[in-house]
């Protein structure tokens, strides 16, 4: 028999309540892990999956009492089937690629980040971030494999 070294306990906090950045006039709490060690990788999948978010080394969602505005939807992409307005947009981006990157920062994507900080955001925290905190937030990240 091989020796398995225990599992380390993983703690998650809840954030006290502050006010929501979706739905003016409601606040929102989050809980909130750190992603760190060996697992940290099957760490983030796992919590993910489960509708968590990343910045930096810290996984987050949202846990509002009888809210769910601004809960993460996943798609099955494999059983995906286009229905009419998305195959109109389809259309309309024909020419658009996507394709795999490191996770590096670059100005192009700041810009398209403040922008949308501003539009969405504006009284957020995130919306007075330069370029070096998000950079530090797109690559200070324990996580190897996308």
């Amino acid at each position: 028999m091989t020796y398995k070294p225990p599992r380390r306990p993983q703690f998650f906090y809840t954030t006290a309540p502050l006010p929501c950045p979706y739905v003016a006039g409601r606040v929102e709490r989050k809980v909130v892990t750190e992603i760190t060690g060996p697992d940290a990788d099957a760490l983030h999948d796992r919590l993910s999956r489960a509708g968590f978010r990343r910045s930096h080394n810290i996984a987050y969602a949202p846990v509002c009492p009888s809210c769910s505005a601004c809960v993460p939807i996943r798609i099955n992409a494999r059983a995906f089937q286009p229905e009419r307005s998305h195959r109109r947009v389809l259309r309309a981006n024909e020419g658009v690629e996507g394709f795999e990157v490191p996770a590096r920062a670059t100005s192009e994507q700041f810009g398209l980040f403040q922008r949308y900080q501003q539009a969405r955001h504006c009284e957020g925290d995130m919306a007075t971030m330069t370029f070096y905190d998000y950079r530090a937030m797109v690559e200070d990240t324990p996580i190897e494999r996308w």
